[in-house]
C-alpha cells in the first residue's frame, strides 16, 4: 500500500493564508472604536468605559503574549493559529450578545486572550518559511494585511451600525471567522511547514541583548502613538468635523492605513536592501521610521481642517509602515531561534502596555488636556526613543551578536 506523502506548504502560500487571517484579526478588534457613540447610547458607556474597551483588550492581549510566544516555541504553530481564530470569533459573537458595559468589557478581555495566540505563531511560521533575503518583504506583506483589516474595520463598523445594527455587524464577523478557521484546517492538513524548537526558552537570555531591550522601549512608545490614533481618531473626527459615523470611521482609517500599507511595502524593500550593506540595516530603518513618523502624529490631532488632517495622516503612515515592516524582522538578528516566539511575545507585550495606557489615559484626560497636547507629549518621547535605539544598536550590535550567537549567526 502506497503511503500518501505530506505536502510541503510553500513559503508564499503560508504568507497568503496567514495574511487573510490577519485581516480578520484586525477587523474584529477595530470595529468597536467606530461605534463608540452607539455604545454610549445603547449600553450607557461612559468615556472611561469606552477607554477600557480598548485598554482591557490591549492589556490582556499584551499580558498573554509571553505565554502565547512560549506556546509558539513548543506547539505546532498552524494549530495554534486555527485555535486562535475560532476563539476570537466566539469572543466577537459574545460582544454582539452583550447587554451591559460589564458584559461587553468581559468579552473584550476574552478577545484579547484569543487574539494573542495568533501573532507569535504566525510570525514564527513566516520567519521560518522566509530566509533573510525575503524576510522583511514577507513580514511587510503580512503587515499590509493588518492595515487592510484596520481600514475595513473602521469602515465596516460604521456601515454595519447604520445599515445592519452593530450587533449584526459583530455576529456576521464571528461566522466568517469560524468558516475561515475550518478552511485553514483543510489547507494545513498534512502540511509540514514549521520546525518547533525542542529547547527551552528563557526570558533571562533575552536580557543579554541590549539592542532587544532598546527595541522594546521604542516599540512601546510607537504603539502608544499608534493606538491613540486607532482608538480615538474616529471619535475626534466625529466631534470636531461633525461627519457621520461611517464617514468618520472611513476618514480616520483610510488615509492613515492606506499610507501605512504603502509604507509597510516600502519598508520591507528598504529593510531587505539595507541588510545587504550592513547587518544593522533593519534596526536603522526602524529607528529612522519612528523618528520621522512622530511629528506627523502630533500634526494629525492639531489639524484645523480635514485636508490637513488627511495629509498629516499620510505622512505618519509612510514612516510608521517602515517601522512595522522591520520591527519583527530585526529579532532574528539578536535573538536565538529557541527564544524567537518568546521574544515576539515580550515585544508585543511592551507595545501593548504602551497602547493600553495611551488609550485609557486619553479617555481620562481628553476633557482636561486636548488630544493634540497629549499626542505632542507622546511623539516627543517617541523621538527620544528612536535616537536611543539608533545609538544603542550602533554601540552594542556586535556585542549582542557574540553574546547570543557566539561567533556565527544561528537563525
Amino acid at each position: 500500500m502506497r503511503l500518501r506523502q505530506p505536502r510541503i506548504i510553500g513559503p508564499w502560500n503560508v504568507l497568503i493564508l496567514l495574511s487573510l487571517a490577519f485581516v480578520l484579526n484586525y477587523i474584529d478588534r477595530q470595529i468597536v472604536f467606530t461605534i463608540f457613540p452607539l455604545l454610549r447610547h445603547d449600553l450607557v458607556f461612559s468615556d472611561f468605559q469606552l477607554g477600557l474597551a480598548g485598554s482591557l483588550f490591549t492589556w490582556t492581549y499584551s499580558l498573554c503574549m509571553p505565554l502565547a510566544g512560549r506556546l509558539a516555541d513548543i506547539w505546532p504553530r498552524q494549530r495554534l493559529v486555527i485555535a486562535a481564530i475560532i476563539l476570537w470569533s466566539f469572543a466577537t459573537l459574545g460582544t454582539a450578545l452583550s447587554f451591559s458595559p460589564l458584559e461587553f468589557l468581559c468579552w473584550r478581555v476574552a478577545m484579547g486572550f484569543s487574539e494573542s495566540l495568533y501573532v507569535p505563531a504566525a510570525i514564527g511560521m513566516i520567519t521560518t518559511a522566509h530566509p533573510g533575503p525575503t524576510r522583511s518583504r514577507a513580514l511587510s506583506i503580512h503587515g499590509f494585511a493588518q492595515f487592510t483589516g484596520l481600514t475595513l474595520g473602521g469602515w465596516y463598523g460604521g456601515w454595519a451600525a447604520e445599515h445592519l445594527g452593530w450587533r449584526w455587524g459583530f455576529g456576521s464577523l464571528a461566522i466568517v471567522g469560524v468558516l475561515y478557521a475550518w478552511f485553514l484546517g483543510v489547507q494545513f492538513r498534512g502540511f509540514q511547514s514549521v520546525v518547533v524548537s525542542k529547547e527551552h526558552a528563557a526570558a533571562r537570555d533575552l536580557l543579554q541583548s541590549r539592542c532587544y531591550i532598546a527595541l522594546c522601549v521604542a516599540f512601546l512608545l510607537f504603539c502608544s502613538m499608534l493606538w491613540m490614533l486607532y482608538a480615538w481618531l474616529p471619535n475626534h473626527i466625529f466631534e470636531t468635523f461633525h461627519l457621520s459615523l461611517a464617514k468618520s470611521g472611513l476618514t480616520a482609517t483610510l488615509y492613515l492605513q492606506a499610507s501605512s500599507a504603502a509604507g509597510v511595502l516600502l519598508g520591507g524593500v528598504l529593510g531587505d536592501r539595507s541588510s545587504r550593506y550592513t547587518e544593522k540595516g533593519r534596526f536603522n530603518i526602524v529607528a529612522l521610521g519612528l523618528f520621522f513618523c512622530s511629528p506627523f502624529a502630533a500634526a494629525i490631532y492639531s489639524a484645523t481642517s480635514l485636508p490637513l488632517l488627511e495629509l498629516s495622516a499620510c505622512g505618519f503612515g509612510i514612516f510608521a509602515g517602515c517601522v512595522a515592516a522591520n520591527v519583527f524582522a530585526t529579532l532574528s538578528e539578536v535573538v536565538a531561534r529557541k527564544n524567537f516566539g518568546l521574544a515576539t511575545g515580550l515585544l508585543n507585550l511592551a507595545g501593548g502596555l504602551g497602547a493600553g495606557a495611551a488609550i485609557l489615559l486619553t479617555g481620562l484626560l481628553r476633557h482636561t488636556f486636548s488630544s493634540a497636547s497629549l499626542m505632542m507629549v507622546g511623539s516627543a518621547l517617541a523621538m527620544v526613543a528612536a535616537v536611543g535605539l539608533f545609538l544603542v544598536v550602533k554601540s552594542n550590535f556586535n556585542h549582542d551578536r557574540v553574546q547570543v550567537f557566539g561567533e556565527s549567526l544561528q537563525f
